[in-house]
């Protein structure tokens, strides 16, 4: 069976290839915007492209028995209009390929009372089943999705662990019912060889409960006490920022997921127990001391911030005509390349940034105060990175062994930063560069000069210092 496997970068995606790689029978091709984003595999084909571009698309899809779409443009101001582009797109060219089956992963909810990002999902799904008698579509919906890394259990985990007693607003009473991360990949895997010819739309969760029960079920998890004290009204705005300041997830993330509280996410059909009588659903609870331990075992695939942002996966040679530089050269006076590169790969998250601390928490504060994503991001693991993982507010998009590592600002700025590690014969070379958007930016960054000059100057010295040891 030929498989192509779309948003193979993504928090499901990443998981999903990981688990189609255990099958014997399956040939897969990976279909990314750059392929230098996700490891190379001798057993797996790299497309590059992108469904707006129906070229690549089509060489994508050629030869392909059964498709994933786990796509959305959810970064980008007008990415309604961009998802229905993109599905209209994938689904012509599925059928034009010859494909048998389209496979999605959407959210639970109905249209009368979704919000925006939600309607989007559920758009989606209606345009890729819009052709039964040409192509079958298996549409999953599911709700909130418990596991390490997934940005409804990391807001769950913060909120959990950093409050003892929380005001809570009328959204906490709203039903939903969640699903095991490990649930959503086993059902989406089996679709590849579910025996039935016709299109369903197929609910997945476990029990039903409140948020309020989502938030006490982890504490109980976890062995922590927690008290929660409910008001009577909504106030989407008021969480929104709430959850900026208190959790990894920026803004316009808090935002949408907020605004999908006002209504219920439950189960309409049994399809899933009908057409995948072996998968027997986690209990939240089992569910939570799943993830808990993936997260204590640093065993995370991978992270709801894996995917986040177009930026990044552009195109980075505009630093060489960066504005505004700071660079410093060191000498590596002996240490190895293998060894200097390690510790430059174990900045950010815990391990801190190499001095000057509170400056960095500042500015990540402010970050958040803007709706950026912060420090409190972190890092998936503490000593490896790969192509597309973040670090704090900071996301890694180039990255060669025992050479370069070059981070792209994501936080809120007046243009665009890069921050870069090259290692070239005895020297390491750690170069901040900074593209102005107009007077704004020129202002900013003359601003923060007399920072960098402690920052930049104190982290090169610094990881020189750790790299000895």
């Amino acid at each position: 069976m030929k498989i192509l496997l779309t948003g193979a970068t993504g928090y499901i995606g990443r998981r999903l290839k990981h688990r189609l790689l255990k099958e014997d029978d399956m040939y897969l091709r990976l279909f990314v915007k750059r392929k230098e984003s996700v490891i190379q595999l001798p057993n797996v084909e790299v497309a590059e492209g992108n469904t707006f571009d129906t070229e690549s698309l089509d060489k994508a899809l050629c030869g392909i028995d059964v498709a994933y779409y786990l796509i959305h443009s959810m970064g980008s101001d007008n990415y309604r209009e961009l998802d229905q582009k993109s599905a209209h797109n994938f689904l012509e060219a599925c059928i034009k390929n010859g494909v048998k089956r389209i496979i999605y992963l959407g959210g639970l909810g109905e249209k009368e009372s979704a919000s925006e990002h939600l309607m989007s999902r559920l758009e989606t799904g209606e345009i890729l089943s819009s052709e039964p008698e040409r192509i079958q579509t298996l549409w999953f919906r599911a709700g909130v999705i418990i596991g390490s890394g997934s940005a409804s259990f990391e807001i769950i985990r913060n909120l959990v662990e950093k409050l003892p007693f929380m005001i809570t607003p009328k959204w906490v009473n709203t039903l939903c019912q969640p699903s095991s991360e490990r649930d959503v990949i086993e059902y989406l895997t089996q679709a590849s060889k579910l025996d039935s010819q016709e299109s369903s739309i197929i609910d997945i969760g476990s029990e039903t409960m409140s948020y309020k029960n989502l938030l006490l079920g982890y504490a109980r998890a976890v062995g922590l006490k927690r008290i929660l004290i409910p008001v009577p009204f909504f106030s989407p705005k008021l969480s929104s920022y709430w959850l900026t300041l208190m959790t990894p997830v920026p803004y316009s993330v808090a935002s949408a997921l907020i605004e999908g509280l006002k209504s219920e996410v439950l189960k309409k059909n049994d399809n899933a127990a009908n057409l995948f009588p072996t998968i027997h659903p986690m209990t939240y609870d089992d569910a939570v001391k799943a993830a808990v331990e993936e997260i204590k075992h640093t065993q995370i695939l991978s992270r709801w911030s894996d995917a986040s942002g177009e930026a990044w996966e552009t195109d980075h040679s505009a630093l060489a005509n960066a504005v505004f530089t700071d660079r410093q050269i060191l000498s590596l006076n002996g240490i190895s390349k293998s060894q200097i590169f390690a510790t430059v790969c174990s900045i950010g998250g815990d391990n801190g940034w190499f001095g000057y601390e509170m400056l960095w928490k500042v500015r990540g504060t402010i970050d958040k105060l803007f709706g950026g994503y912060g420090l409190s991001r972190g890092r998936r693991d503490p000593q490896n990175l790969r192509i597309g993982d973040s670090v704090d507010f900071w996301k890694v998009v180039d990255l060669k062994e025992n050479e370069r590592l070059l981070l792209f600002a994501q936080m809120k700025l007046p243009g665009k930063a890069w921050l870069e590690f090259l290692i070239k014969e005895d020297k390491l070379y750690q170069t901040a560069y900074f593209y102005p958007h107009g007077l704004k930016g020129r202002l900013y960054w003359y601003a923060m000069l007399p920072f960098h000059l402690f920052i930049f100057r104190g982290m090169a010295k610094n990881l020189m210092q750790k790299a000895k040891k």
